[in-house]
C-alpha cells in the first residue's frame, strides 16, 4: 500500500509539473467589483454625457469669494481678486477636470486645487479639493442619479480643526458642496456646514464668471 501511495503521488507531481499548476493569483478569489468592471462594456468607463454636463465649467474665471466663516456680524468677508482655471485632465483620458485657484482671502495669499469627476460605476459626481487654509483633504460624494442636471448637490464630512469654534475641535461636520451651472457664462460653488445640534448653513460662495479672451 504505501508504495502504491507514493507511486500516485509522483504520478500527480509529474501530471502538475507537466501541465502546470495554477497559480496563487490565478487562484485568488475574484472581487465584486473587479467582475463589475471586467464585465462593464467600454462605452460604461468611458466619459458620457454626465462628463459633458460639466463642460461649460471649463476656461478661465473672475471669482468672487464671500466666507461667512471669516466674516462679523453675519455679514462675510469678500475676496474680489480670485482667478480661477478649469481643465480636463488629458492624462485621465478627459474623466477629470482640474480647478486651480489663487487669490487672496482675507489679505493673506489663498490657493486651491480641486478634482470634479463623475463615476460611471457609482454614478455620481465627485468632488475632492486641497487648500491653504484647510489642514485636510475635502472631499464630497453625490447620489447616484437617473439623469443630467444643472444643479449637483455633493455630501460629505470632515474633521473640524476649529474653523467652527474651538468647542468643534476632533469632531466630525456633515459638509455639502452645491454646483450650479447657470450659464456657459456664469456658476456658482455653495459650500454648507451643519453644526452638531444645528441647521445647516451656508459658510462660503463663490461666483465665477467668465473672463473675457
Amino acid at each position: 500500500m504505501p508504495n502504491r501511495l507514493s507511486a500516485a503521488v509522483v504520478s500527480t507531481a509529474a501530471v502538475l509539473i507537466l501541465t502546470g499548476a495554477p497559480s496563487a493569483s490565478a487562484a485568488a478569489p475574484i472581487t465584486a467589483r473587479t467582475a463589475q468592471v471586467r464585465s462593464a462594456p467600454a462605452d460604461a468607463l468611458a466619459p458620457g454625457p454626465f462628463h459633458r454636463r460639466l463642460d461649460p465649467l471649463v476656461g478661465t474665471w473672475k471669482a468672487v469669494k464671500y466666507n461667512y466663516l471669516l466674516g462679523g456680524g453675519g455679514k462675510p468677508l469678500v475676496s474680489r481678486d480670485i482667478t480661477v482655471t478649469t481643465r480636463w485632465i488629458a492624462k485621465t483620458g478627459g474623466r477629470f477636470l482640474e480647478e486651480r485657484t489663487e487669490g487672496t482671502l482675507g489679505g493673506n495669499p489663498y490657493y486651491r486645487l480641486g478634482v470634479l469627476g463623475f463615476s460611471t460605476i457609482d454614478r455620481r459626481y465627485e468632488w475632492t479639493t486641497f487648500d491653504s487654509v484647510t489642514p485636510t483633504a475635502m472631499t464630497y460624494r453625490g447620489p447616484a442619479l437617473a439623469k443630467r442636471t444643472n444643479r449637483l448637490s455633493l455630501p460629505g464630512t470632515f474633521t473640524d480643526p476649529g474653523v467652527l469654534g474651538p468647542e468643534y475641535v476632533g469632531k466630525t461636520i456633515p459638509m455639502r458642496t452645491v454646483i450650479t451651472i447657470r450659464s456657459n457664462e456664469k456658476h456658482t460653488f455653495d459650500l454648507y456646514f451643519t453644526p452638531p445640534g444645528q441647521s445647516e448653513r451656508l459658510v462660503d460662495r463663490v461666483v465665477y464668471t467668465r473672463r473675457a479672451g
